[in-house]
């Protein structure tokens, strides 16, 4: 974008705003503007790229206060219609003299400071001697061509044709422990040939993909960079498993623990340990809830889901096989399968 389109272009006009709309309202029109005209939702369409990076170039001067208190006042300056021109501008017109004698009291042939008049030290002209170019004025602001804050071809800090050229977003994949997955954790990757750390937040599952702002592709002239789409494979674990955020687990108990109930102590994740109580007569499949045991997210926090597994001692000799047979007798009259004939057969 050259120096002069600064006179041609009415940024607040291509944003929607008015001219004394606040930096809030200037951000939050680009963001409204940008989002309509984004290339991603025109494929193919040349006026919407057009008008997308008339806005970012818009947007790149409003927003910083600098660039737009120098918009503001090169505006004032050619409003009317004028143009900055070289020499004397025609009829109802004004040149760069006319504009400075009347701000800085020069007359013909370099009352502006640092123009190429007699003695000037040769500044650049925009037609006859004497008469600088929108770059030299811009230099009574502090910038100009080269100069801080804008690129060494009169562009913006950022930009691309204009537009704020966000870097690519880069996709990659990795592996962490279920407990990693579970707690969260934080891991360092190698993406694009950089090294970077970052947070795998609590309660992510195996096959998610997270989107990480900003780890993505460096964006040109300083742009904001691109995200990174992160996906998750995430190990098994031996012990437990997941639906949500509830932790699931398989507790083996004594027949005897069953029938007669008893405490046991139950392992946790984070590697402590919780007190469950088993009711007597407790069944063999059976699932119990401990609260606030589970994965905690930023938004929530599950359960324990403990599932009662009666285990079966595989060599019963002497005094506990006698107690064995003692309690079948014992028991004779019940029938486990009571009903399950009948239950079948609908």
């Amino acid at each position: 974008m050259s120096s002069q389109d600064w006179l041609d272009k009415d940024f607040y006009a291509v944003l929607g705003v008015s001219k004394d709309a606040s930096a809030q309202e200037i951000k939050k029109a680009y963001r409204s503007q940008a989002r309509k005209y984004h290339p991603d939702h025109h494929p193919g369409d040349a006026k919407a790229e057009e008008k997308f990076k008339e806005i970012g170039e818009a947007y790149s001067v409003l927003n910083d206060p600098e660039q737009r208190e120098q918009y503001d006042a090169i505006r004032a300056m050619g409003s009317g219609g004028a143009r900055f021109s070289a020499g004397q501008g025609g009829p109802g017109g004004a040149g760069f003299e006319d504009v400075f004698s009347s701000m800085f009291g020069g007359g013909q042939g370099g009352g502006f400071p640092g123009a190429g008049g007699p003695g000037a030290g040769g500044a650049r002209t925009a037609g006859g001697a004497g008469n600088p170019d929108l770059d030299d004025i811009l230099r009574m602001f502090g910038q100009g061509g080269g100069a801080s804050g804008f690129s060494g071809g009169g562009g913006f800090p950022g930009s691309a044709g204009g537009a704020p050229a966000k870097g690519a977003d880069l996709s990659a994949r990795t592996r962490i422990s279920f407990r990693d997955a579970a707690l969260g954790t934080e891991i360092r990757l190698s993406v694009d040939g950089r090294s970077l750390t970052t947070r795998i937040p609590a309660g992510v599952h195996d096959g998610q993909k997270i989107r990480l702002r900003g780890k993505g592709r460096p964006g040109p002239g300083g742009a904001p960079a691109g995200d990174l789409l992160l996906t998750l494979d995430v190990d098994e674990h031996p012990v437990f498993h997941s639906e949500g955020t509830n932790l699931h687990l398989t507790l083996p108990v004594s027949f005897d623990e069953a029938v007669l109930g008893t405490k046991v102590s139950v392992p946790l994740l984070d590697g402590g340990s919780v007190t469950l109580k088993i009711p007597a007569g407790t069944p063999s499949g059976r699932t119990l809830r401990v609260r606030g045991k589970g994965i905690a997210t930023k938004k929530t926090t599950g359960d324990l889901m403990v599932t009662v597994e009666i285990a079966v001692p595989t060599h019963v000799e002497g005094a506990a096989k006698k107690a064995v047979e003692d309690l079948r007798e014992a028991l004779a009259d019940e029938d486990p399968r009571a009903g399950l004939a009948e239950a079948a057969a609908r």
